[in-house]
């Protein structure tokens, strides 16, 4: 089961990533290609999942596309790390949940070395710290299956603009709220992604 490991540093359009995650799903079920984790950043946009609700759109100026991927609505942009991943489940015991529960895991193990204290949520999808009293959201985590093969991926929240969220109500939650790991840890993230792909591929052969 060889992953292919894709880095674009320049800025991708959501379309443009998502027309080659669906081809690469379509090569994978025709046995043409191998599973992909790929990084990248977005240029600005919010994207909604199957399952927002028109009331979780606050500004209706913003620039919203409607995606296939589960979830609600969340924002892209720049200081922003995108993991996206195209992975056969076929191989994996056809297992949803587990999947899930691998990609918290490697996010969660990612961010402990660098110090940082994150946990999951059953109820509430996603990677989450506790500010206080307070939790925030620092990653978002949206997945599609379609012939047991996973895809979309997930967003850590760098040193984005937290102000973009106000446009919206984040993944539909009201009582939580948003953040970024510069805000958490004002410290260098530049290799984060190499951490993520140690954890992600050593995870993915368990």
């Amino acid at each position: 089961m060889n992953i292919e490991i894709k880095k674009t540093i320049k800025p991708i359009k959501y379309e443009e990533a998502i027309k080659f995650l669906e081809q690469r799903l379509i090569d994978i079920n025709n046995n043409k290609k191998d599973d992909l984790i790929w990084f990248l950043e977005h240029e600005e946009i919010y994207t909604a999942g199957t399952s927002y609700k028109e009331e979780e759109i606050l500004n209706r100026d913003i620039n919203l596309i409607k995606t296939n991927r589960g979830g609600k609505i969340t924002y892209h942009g720049p200081g922003q790390l995108i993991c996206y991943f195209v992975i056969d489940l076929k191989q994996r015991n056809k297992d949803i949940r587990k999947f899930i529960t691998l990609i918290e895991k490697t996010i969660i193990e990612s961010l402990s070395e660098y110090n940082i204290d994150s946990f999951g949520d059953p109820k509430n999808i996603g990677i989450w710290i506790k500010d206080k009293t307070y939790i925030k959201k620092v990653a978002a985590i949206g997945v599609r299956v379609s012939k047991w093969v996973a895809y979309h991926g997930f967003a850590i929240n760098i040193s984005n603009d937290l102000g973009k969220y106000k446009n919206i109500v984040p993944c539909g939650i009201l009582d939580r709220g948003v953040t970024n790991l510069k805000e958490i840890n004002n410290q260098n993230y530049s290799c984060l992604s190499d951490v993520i792909i140690n954890n992600f591929t050593k995870n993915l052969k368990n």
